[in-house]
This record gives structure tokens, C-alpha cells and sequence, in this order.
């Protein structure tokens, strides 16, 4: 989860640098990371849906190659436009992600901790936004943007070596699919019952009603609850707000409250590691039980508070609201996909969990995509950001009242 986002944050984390090197209007900035989660979006259904075929190594490999070959190409870039194609080619490996790791948990995890599991993994992404935070701006002013780009792709192939020693220890504990289905036949024979290759064909015409079922039942199970797209709204309208705040707030520190490159960083990986801790607490929270609905409004109404202190900091240019508000952001919607992730292992059956995570994850990367867009449209129209940080605030507020829907329809279940 943490390497796919190593780009972004590192765009934003040393945005400064990067407009100047690029010789682009701070409104640009964000449309940057807005291809990114476009890319995401376009490639989020359909790899949903591949995930449920695809082996997990096949799965890796795309997460850590994919990341590493955009940050190389980002690391030469001097035109804006090669920026742009590296941010296009790690949007797949983001839309992956998700599905991956859901898939691999609902394999793997122990019973009753699977939501924990969530907070745990979903935790890799905020992870990455204080890696990142510390690393691109102190590597790039030592050894330029080429300089930070390239060892951040060097230490996304670090942990693809990892992964790949990781899952080899895992395939040679368990046993292989031919042994597996090896002991289930002669389990059946044991039992007396016949296996698929002793049973007497049917007749053609018992063939075709029993085709003609599968095909019924294959298409219903292709419908996925209303609940699941309700999730997908969520995730777009928390997507607009979160995004522009990770792209944005670094270089509204510099603009408009005078901090420094590298303090701005450090105000990133302040968002970054509070939403480590946040969405391991989210994710233990969903495991004692808490509503999934009641823990979205609380994060809305966080999230909105964020929005707030930010406008003030840059009011009253008071430097320790941009990190109080740098906090809130990362303790409240930093965490709202882990309680979105936890609520789909109950709406869906486990082979459809690739499908439903990559709706999701669709609605996410919209909300990702145009949020920064939105907020570079507003800031070139105003010439500073106290709008645009409201604008998000009722963005916010929009799906506060999605969540009472989505509470509505599931009654007491969540």
C-alpha cells in the first residue's frame, strides 16, 4: 500500500521545488496528481476484477514495478508533460492495491481481526506520505528532484525484494494447489462420494437448464449491493477533500503562513505519521464493534474541523495551526477507508470482494483526481486558498449526509 503513493506525496511533499523546476503556475501543480488517480480510475473496475483471478505475485509485481518505472521516469522529467506520463503509469499500480491486499486478507487473517488488518495495511498509505514528507525534500535539496525520485525507486525495489521473499516463504509452507485438490478427491472417495471425473454426464438437455442457471446465478452475483456504491459516493466526496489537502498543504505552508521547504515537509509527514496511528485505531475500533456509519460522521465532522483550522492559520498566519489542523486531517480523513474497506468484507461474499473493493476504490480515485483540480482552479481564480479550503469543508459535509443514506439502508447493521 505504501509504495504505489511514493510519487504523489512526493510531488506534494517538495511542490515548491518541483514548480520551480518545471517553471509551472501553482494551479498546475495539482493536476499532476490529479492524472494519477484518473489513471487510478479508468483501470480501478477492471482490475478489481482481475485481482480475483490474478495470482498475488502477479499482483505484487505490478504494485512495485509499476511504481518504480514511474519514479524513474519522473525523476529525468524537465517538461511538464513527462511529469504527467510518469503520473499516469503509477495509477494503476494505486488501483491495484486495494483489491490486493483485501483479497489477501480475507485469505489470511485470523478470525475477528480482519478489520484490524485493514487499519493495519491501510496504514502503508500514510506511511508512505511520511516517508515522503522527510525523504523528497531533504534528498532533493541535497541532490536535486532527479536525486530524490531515483532513491525513492530504489527503495520501492527494496521492498519488492522483501515481498517476493516473504510470499516464496508462504508458497513453500502451504500446499500446492495440485496436492490441495489432491487430498479433497480422495477425502470424497473416502466419504463414498464420486468425484467430477466418475460422475455419469448429463443428459443435454439437464446440461442446458443446469447451464442456463449458472449463467442466472453469475450475472446476479455480478450485481453488487446498492450499499457498495453508496461506499463508492463516500469515498469520492472524502476523495475530493483528502486529496487537496495532501497536495495542497505543503505549499499553502510556504505561500500563505511563511514556513520553509523543508518545514512544510515535516508538516506532510505530521498528516502522514497521525494517519498511521489512525487508521490502526479506526480498524481496532471496527473490531470492538463501533457502527462503520457512526465512525464516518464522527471522521466527516473531524475532517470539516481541519478545513477550519487551515482557513485560520492562513487568516491569522499562525504557524501552529497548520499543524494542529495538519493532526486533524490525518486523525480524521486519513482513516476513512479503512472503516469503507472493513464494511465491504460484510456487504460482499469473499469472491467478489476484487469487484466491490475496485468500485470503491473507483470512487476514491475520482474524488482524488478532481479534488485537486478543483482546489488549483479556485486558487488561480482567487489567488489564495481560504475558498478553496472551504469549498472542501462542504465537500466534507456532502458526505456526512451520503453516510445517514447509507445508515438508513442498512438499518442496525452498521
Amino acid at each position: 500500500m505504501a509504495a504505489g503513493p511514493l510519487l504523489n506525496y512526493g510531488v506534494s511533499a517538495s511542490s515548491a521545488l518541483v514548480v520551480e523546476r518545471l517553471g509551472i503556475n501553482d494551479g498546475l501543480l495539482g493536476s499532476i496528481v490529479s492524472v494519477v488517480f484518473v489513471s487510478a480510475a479508468v483501470t480501478s473496475l477492471w482490475l478489481g476484477r482481475l485481482a480475483d483471478r490474478l495470482s498475488v505475485r502477479a499482483q505484487v509485481a505490478i504494485v512495485y514495478g509499476g511504481s518504480a518505472l514511474a519514479l524513474v521516469v519522473a525523476a529525468f522529467a524537465q517538461q511538464y508533460a513527462l511529469l504527467l506520463v510518469a503520473a499516469a503509469l503509477v495509477g494503476p499500480t494505486q488501483a491495484i492495491a486495494n483489491p490486493t491486499t483485501n483479497r489477501i486478507i480475507l485469505a489470511e487473517a485470523p478470525p475477528g481481526r480482519k478489520t484490524s488488518w485493514i487499519g493495519v495495511k491501510q496504514s502503508g498509505v500514510q506511511a508512505s506520505q511520511l516517508f515522503a514528507g522527510l525523504f523528497f525534500p531533504a534528498v532533493a535539496l541535497a541532490f536535486g528532484w532527479t536525486g530524490a525520485a531515483l532513491g525513492a525507486a530504489c527503495v520501492t525495489l527494496l521492498l519488492w525484494l522483501i515481498a517476493e521473499v516473504v510470499l516464496g516463504r508462504a508458497a513453500g509452507a502451504a500446499p500446492s494447489e495440485g496436492e490441495a485438490s489432491g487430498r479433497k478427491v480422495r477425502g470424497r472417495r473416502r466419504q463414498g462420494r464420486p468425484d467430477a471425473a466418475e460422475k455419469v454426464r448429463a443428459p443435454d438437455a439437464v446440461k442446458a437448464t443446469t447451464s442456463s442457471a449458472g449463467r442466472g446465478a453469475t450475472r446476479a452475483a455480478e450485481r453488487l449491493p446498492a450499499e457498495v456504491w453508496l461506499t463508492a459516493a463516500i469515498a469520492f466526496l472524502n476523495g475530493l477533500g483528502t486529496q487537496s489537502t495532501n497536495v495542497y498543504l505543503a505549499l499553502f505552508a510556504v505561500r500563505e503562513v511563511s514556513f520553509g521547504v523543508t518545514a512544510a515537509g515535516m508538516a506532510v509527514a505530521v498528516a502522514g505519521v497521525v494517519g498511521v496511528v489512525s487508521r490502526v485505531m479506526w480498524g481496532r475500533r471496527m473490531d470492538a464493534g463501533a457502527r462503520p456509519t457512526t465512525l464516518l460522521m464522527i471522521i466527516g465532522l473531524g475532517a470539516i474541523g481541519s478545513t477550519v483550522l487551515l482557513v485560520l492559520a492562513g487568516t491569522l498566519h499562525q504557524p501552529a495551526l497548520v499543524w494542529a489542523a495538519a493532526a486533524m486531517h490525518g486523525i480524521s480523513a486519513l482513516g476513512t477507508n479503512v472503516v469503507l474497506n472493513a464494511f465491504l468484507l460484510t456487504l460482499v461474499p469473499r469472491e467478489r470482494i476484487g469487484a466491490a473493493s475496485g468500485v470503491n476504490s473507483m470512487g476514491m480515485f475520482a474524488g482524488f483526481s478532481l479534488g485537486p483540480i478543483v482546489m488549483g482552479a479556485v486558487l488561480g481564480a482567487t489567488g489564495h486558498f481560504t475558498v478553496g479550503w472551504w469549498v472542501m469543508g462542504g465537500l466534507y459535509a456532502c458526505g456526512i449526509l451520503v453516510v445517514l443514506v447509507l445508515r438508513a439502508r442498512v438499518g442496525g447493521r452498521a
